[in-house]
C-alpha cells in the first residue's frame, strides 16, 4: 500500500495543537456541544450518541469518504480519546477504553451489531426495526435486547457494509446480497422493497465446519446412512441435497465432500463462498450480480459451463436453483460422475419437480419426458435434510432414483428418520433402514468399494 502519511484529509486532523485534535477547534466544538456532552454522561447511550454525531460529522466533513477503513479507524481512536480529555468527562480508563471500542464499531463496522457477531453461538441476525433484532443460536430464534436509534442508524449501518465491498443501496437499488470479510452472508432491503424501513439480515458461517463425526454427535444423521453416503460418493454416484432454508444443507454437502479422494480435482461453484472443504486441489468459483451500469454479472450457468473447461474430477454446485441445472445434468450425463449439488425443497419428489422448472428456465423447448429422463438418468441419490422444530437439523430421507415408469421418475427410499414423540422440548425418534438395497450396489462392489447390505435391514436403526 502506498504510504500517505504525509497527506490525506485525516492527517491534517491530527496536527496538534496542546495535545488536541486539531478537530476539537472546529466551530461544531461549542459550549453547545459541551454541554450536551457533559449532560449525557449518566446515560450510556446517549453519551455515546452524542460522541458518535460529533465523529461522523468531522469525518463526513473533514475526509469525504476518500479515505482507509484503518485511517478513520485510526482517526476515531484519537479523535475520542482527545474529546474525552479536552471536555473533562468523569469516566474511568476502563469506561474510556470500552466506549472507544463501541464508538469505534459503531463508526466502521457492525454498530450494536458487533457483539453478537462475536458470539460464535449466533448463526443468524436479523434485524426487522431499530427495536426488533431477532438471532438464531442452537437453531432457535429469540429475541435479543439489541437496539438502533432509529431507521437511519440501521441504514448507516447497511451503507457501510455495501460500501466495503463498492456496493450501493438506494431507492433506485432497494435490495442487495454481498459477503462480508469474515465470510458471513449479508441480504438489506430499504424502502420501497421494504415500505416499513431498512431490514438487514446475517448468515454467520463458522471458521470451522461441522463434520461427519459432529453431525453423528449431534443426531443429525445415523452410523449406517454415514457408511452409505461415504460409499456412494467413494464410487461416484450423482447425489442431490435437498432441504428448506437453514435446514443444514450446505453442511451435510461439506461433510459429504469429506469422502472425495484427495488425488481429485473439485470445483465448486456457489452464489456466497460458504463450503469449506479438506481438499487442496479445490478451485472455488463465485457468482456476481451486475453492477449499477448492468454489467459484468457472473452467472452460475456460465460458471458451470466454464467448469467443464477446467478438467474436473467433480463438480460440486452449492445451489441450484436457475437454468444452469440443464447445464448440471448434461455434465452429470456426459462423464462427470460424482457431483454433488443442493437446491431448496420441501420432499425428494418436490425437489426432481423443481429441477424440472429450473431446467425450463434454460428457455429450451424440451418435452417434460425427456427432461425427466435426463434427470433419472443423472441423479442417482436424494438426499433430504430437515430443521425440526427442536432446531436439530436431522437427514429426514435418502432415496435412490431407480428408473420411470411412464412419465413418472421412480423413487425408493434407502433410509428415514422416523418420529416418535417430544420430551423436554426435543423430537426423539429414530433413523430406520428400510430394507431396501440399491441398485446400483453391485456397481460399486466393481469399483472395489465392499460395503455389507447389512447396513440396509430393517432391523438396524439407530436414535436421532
Amino acid at each position: 500500500m502506498t504510504d500517505r502519511s504525509s497527506d490525506g484529509p485525516l492527517r491534517d486532523l491530527f496536527r496538534r495543537r496542546g495535545g488536541r485534535v486539531a478537530a476539537l477547534e472546529t466551530p461544531d466544538a461549542d459550549a453547545r456541544q459541551r454541554e450536551k456532552l457533559r449532560s449525557s454522561v449518566g446515560d450510556t447511550l446517549a453519551l455515546k450518541q452524542a460522541l458518535q454525531e460529533r465523529l461522523l460529522d468531522e469525518i463526513d466533513r473533514q475526509a469525504a469518504g476518500g479515505e482507509t477503513e484503518e485511517r478513520v479507524v485510526e482517526f476515531a481512536r484519537q479523535f475520542i480519546e482527545d474529546v474525552l480529555v479536552s471536555e473533562e468527562l468523569p469516566l474511568n480508563e476502563r469506561e474510556r477504553r470500552r466506549l472507544a471500542d463501541e464508538l469505534v464499531d459503531e463508526t466502521v463496522g457492525l454498530g450494536p451489531l458487533a457483539p453478537l457477531m462475536s458470539d460464535p453461538a449466533v448463526s443468524d441476525i436479523l434485524v426487522n426495526r431499530p427495536d426488533q433484532v431477532f438471532i438464531e443460536r442452537f437453531g432457535r430464534l429469540e429475541e435479543t435486547d439489541v437496539r438502533f436509534r432509529d431507521e437511519n442508524h440501521i441504514l448507516r449501518v447497511i451503507e457501510r457494509i455495501a460500501a466495503r465491498v463498492g456496493r450501493r443501496i438506494d431507492p433506485a437499488h432497494p435490495m442487495v446480497d454481498l459477503r462480508l470479510p469474515d465470510g458471513s452472508r449479508v441480504n438489506a432491503t430499504v424502502p420501497p422493497a421494504s415500505p416499513d424501513g431498512p431490514t438487514l439480515s446475517i448468515r454467520r458461517f463458522g471458521r470451522r465446519r461441522l463434520r461427519r463425526e459432529d453431525l453423528l454427535r449431534l443426531g443429525s444423521i445415523s452410523e449406517e446412512m454415514v457408511e452409505v453416503l461415504d460409499a456412494v460418493v467413494r464410487g461416484r454416484r450423482n447425489i442431490l441435497v435437498s432441504g428448506g432454508t437453514g435446514a443444514g444443507k450446505s453442511t451435510l454437502l461439506g461433510a459429504l465432500a469429506e469422502a472425495i479422494p484427495a488425488t481429485e480435482r473439485i470445483v465448486t461453484i456457489e452464489d456466497t463462498l460458504e463450503l469449506i472443504l479438506d481438499q487442496r486441489h479445490w478451485v472455488r468459483m463465485e457468482t456476481r450480480p451486475p453492477n449499477v451500469e448492468g454489467r459484468g454479472e457472473v452467472t452460475a450457468r456460465g460458471l458451470v459451463i466454464n467448469s467443464l473447461r477446467m478438467r474436473p474430477d467433480r463438480i460440486i454446485v452449492g445451489e441450484v436453483r436457475g437454468p444452469e441445472a440443464l447445464d448440471m445434468l448434461q455434465a452429470m450425463n456426459t462423464g462427470h460422475d460424482g457431483s454433488l449439488c443442493t437446491l431448496h425443497a420441501n420432499s425428494p419428489r418436490d425437489a426432481l419437480a423443481r429441477l424440472e422448472t429450473m431446467v425450463l428456465m434454460a428457455g429450451l423447448e424440451l418435452p417434460s419426458r425427456a427432461i425427466r429422463e435426463q434427470m433419472v438418468s443423472a441423479v442417482d441419490l436424494i438426499v433430504h435434510v430437515r430443521r425440526f422444530e427442536d432446531g436439530v437439523r436431522r437427514v429426514e430421507s435418502v432415496t435412490e432414483v431407480v428408473g420411470m415408469e411412464g412419465s413418472t421418475a421412480l423413487l425408493e427410499e434407502l433410509f428415514r428418520f422416523e418420529r416418535q414423540d417430544v420430551a423436554d422440548g426435543r423430537v426423539r425418534g429414530r433413523f430406520v433402514a428400510t430394507g431396501i438395497v440399491p441398485r446400483f450396489w453391485p456397481e460399486l462392489a466393481r469399483r472395489g468399494i465392499e460395503l455389507s447390505t447389512d447396513v440396509f435391514r430393517k432391523d438396524k436403526t439407530h436414535r436421532g
